[in-house]
């Protein structure tokens, strides 16, 4: 990844960990009329839990992405609240290949952390779950796009939410997979903290998935996609 992509998708270069990683090829938008088959796979908050107009970020991402003339998009949203990296690692491979099936482009939007946080998953083993997820979607020809955990209310729960975040966006940075950084964006962030404490102290309502929304489309989504330099 270049130096001006990493600053744009707040990429932070962690401590080597010991564990060997792969970088994933590039992905080549081919030329001519586009068929995009885009599967969003992760917890509640790719699953849109707890806002009320039940869009997510997801559904305003994909309502505001730009398609040209020549190109249409099939999205499908696969998130599953309670759902760790784990479970993602799984579940990805048996819900997105029928999704893709017929479609020219095959691209994969992969949003995890909460609930590995929440079940004492490890940071080694999370960051290896999600680099399992990206190397064997890169060795059969799926572009990967990666979106980072958000803060809580909890102070403890918020420290280890932070190396997570971390965490991911070195894997993401040694694969030149673009990833975008929710936790610091929103840690401190007053309408964050409000729409938190509205709900549950951990899902966002309607305004925090917008922040979330705005956060994708402003880091590198269209241009991942290929259909131009603004999204949003």
């Amino acid at each position: 990844m270049t130096t001006t992509s990493e600053k744009r998708y707040h990429v932070t270069q962690g401590q080597p960990t010991g564990i060997e990683y792969t970088p994933s090829a590039d992905f080549v938008v081919a030329d001519g009329p586009r068929d995009i088959g885009l599967c969003f796979v992760g917890d509640g908050f790719v699953a849109g839990y707890g806002d009320p107009k039940a869009l997510g970020w997801v559904s305003r991402v994909v309502g505001r992405t730009p398609l040209e003339e020549d190109a249409t998009l099939s999205s499908y949203n696969l998130g599953v609240r309670g759902a760790s990296s784990a479970d993602v690692m799984t579940r990805w491979r048996a819900e997105c290949p029928p999704r893709w099936a017929g479609r020219g482009e095959r691209r994969l939007v992969v949003g995890v952390g909460a609930e590995d946080v929440a079940q004492g998953i490890t940071t080694a083993r999370s960051r290896l779950n999600l680099a399992n997820v990206l190397d064997e979607a890169s060795s059969t020809g799926v572009g990967t796009f990666v979106v980072g955990p958000t803060p809580t209310l909890d102070a403890e729960v918020n420290a280890r939410l932070r190396v997570l975040a971390d965490a991911q966006a070195d894997v993401c940075a040694r694969r030149g997979v673009p990833y975008v950084d929710c936790f610091a964006p929103l840690e401190g962030h007053d309408q964050w903290q409000s729409d938190l404490a509205a709900g549950d102290t951990v899902h966002p309502g309607q305004a925090g998935y917008g922040l979330i929304a705005w956060l994708v489309l402003n880091g590198g989504w269209a241009a991942w996609l290929g259909l131009g330099e603004h999204a949003g």
